[in-house]
């Protein structure tokens, strides 16, 4: 079996963070809520939700940690956020934001970090397509909880005008900056060893 098949039946999480000691994945979970939060205040100001790196660094920490530390990160994250830290968009923080416009994103982003993760298990971002569909497909379910708890506050027609399709350009082109991450990162970590 070539290298290329390889890579692309089996699991591609290049930290591979799984079988490490407790202290190396604690201190991963913490470098990545500093990169979510770093990701947060990359933000386009817009009404009712902004525009932020958020999607890309949920998706990628999904990809790079596996779907538990994934999803573990990213709720370590959004504990920082309720605790009133400055780690959310704009460099906010408070439980407000989690009953507010942006608390079904917020939910979603666990979700989709697991997910993505979970698929990079199986070897679904090795390649830079389905990399990038992998990425996407997170994104669509940030957008779909999201929208799912904008709805309930604004009426759904209204939550897909301003809480969704303004963000879908921007969600295609951070799912192929995430895939192409995850790839470069998978390059670097062959020649770490």
């Amino acid at each position: 079996m070539s290298d290329a098949t390889q890579m692309s039946t089996a699991s591609f999480i290049p930290l591979k963070l799984s079988g490490q000691p407790l202290v190396l994945k604690i201190t991963a979970i913490m470098l990545g809520t500093v990169f979510l939060a770093a990701s947060s205040w990359i933000e386009v100001p817009m009404v009712p939700v902004p525009m932020t790196m958020q999607t890309f660094a949920v998706t990628l920490v999904g990809a790079l940690y596996g779907w538990r530390l994934g999803a573990i990160t990213v709720l370590a994250w959004l504990a920082q956020g309720m605790m009133g830290f400055p780690v959310l968009a704009g460099g906010a923080g408070g439980l407000a934001h989690f009953a507010g416009p942006t608390a079904g994103y917020l939910a979603g982003f666990v979700v989709a970090a697991a997910m993505v993760g979970f698929l990079a298990e199986r070897g679904w971002t090795a390649g830079v397509v389905r990399g990038s569909l992998t990425m996407l497909l997170g994104n669509i379910l940030i957008l779909a909880v999201g929208w799912v708890w904008l709805a309930a506050m604004i009426g759904a027609e209204s939550a897909l005008i301003h809480g969704v399709t303004p963000f879908l350009l921007g969600g295609l082109l951070k799912s192929l900056l995430a895939s192409l991450t995850v790839l470069a990162a998978g390059r670097a970590s062959l020649f770490l060893r």
